[in-house]
């Protein structure tokens, strides 16, 4: 873990209503310690927070989070639980605090949020995983290896999406469904369209949506549930779960990248 000055995070302020509270923590401050007492959790705007943990007297990453990723989600699932990782700020942070009201009132109103959320525990359980059985020097069994390579889709003959801005092309996957977001160094999952290089804003979340091929040959789009900025066909944006219809020359935006849906008809 790289050497950060150490400054004391602010303890987060209270409030009584359900309004967004945001905060600003310095590079190098740290947010929370393991073997804290956790009452908030935090949503990143802007910058990264790396989340560490001590094993064998050593400091070991699990994970550099970003734009839209969330943290000390553990003490919202349950009441006064110490903190199991240390988060320090990488860079200058800018973040929403979420307390226990403000967390249940959002998965009373969205529940795609605790989908999402457990996406991201079984993650950083398989991340942790790893480091233990680096630490123990054996084999601790799970149901995939963590950061198993994903095996490159052969592209779809057929459809595939342009990137308006720039004119880069992605090919959809020669398959039912193909993954739409962007790369996850950290746990090794990549998409099968990849629009990292084409997102400079991380608009897009890692698992953004689907495009699935239907048994007639025809297209739709799916936003995946958890997705933060939206995904829109034609203007209008779609209900998380639901599939959407595209046709040739279509208008799919995922968060802010504005991509074309081209199809050849007459492909073998």
């Amino acid at each position: 873990m790289a050497k950060f000055k150490v400054k004391s995070a602010a303890a987060p302020p209270t409030h009584d209503s359900l309004e967004p509270l945001r905060t600003h923590f310095p590079e190098g401050t740290v947010i929370f310690s393991e073997g804290d007492l956790g009452l908030t959790m935090y949503v990143i705007e802007t910058g990264e927070v790396e989340i560490s943990k001590r094993l064998k007297k050593q400091n070991r990453t699990l994970a550099v989070l970003a734009k839209g990723d969330f943290f000390g989600e553990m003490c919202m699932l349950e009441e006064e639980v110490p903190r199991s990782a240390t988060a320090v700020a990488k860079t200058d942070v800018d973040a929403v605090i979420i307390d226990q009201s403000a967390f249940t009132f959002m998965l009373k109103h969205n529940p795609e949020i605790a989908i999402r959320m457990m996406r991201k525990l079984v993650l950083r359980l398989r991340r942790t995983t790893q480091l233990l059985e680096e630490t123990v020097g054996h084999r601790i069994e799970l149901e995939e290896p963590v950061g198993a390579p994903t095996p490159e889709a052969v592209p779809d003959p057929r459809a595939r999406l342009v990137e308006i801005a720039s004119g880069l092309v992605f090919p959809l996957a020669d398959k039912h469904e193909t993954t739409v977001g962007r790369a996850d160094p950290v746990t090794g999952i990549h998409p099968d369209v990849d629009l990292t290089p084409v997102d400079a804003k991380r608009s897009i979340s890692r698992r953004h949506a689907r495009i699935r091929r239907e048994d007639d040959g025809t297209y739709s789009v799916i936003e995946d549930v958890g997705t933060m900025n939206g995904t829109f066909v034609n203007g209008v944006r779609l209900t998380a779960g639901r599939a959407v219809p595209v046709v040739l020359g279509d208008s799919v935006t995922f968060g802010t990248i504005q991509c074309r849906f081209e199809l050849q008809s007459d492909a073998p």
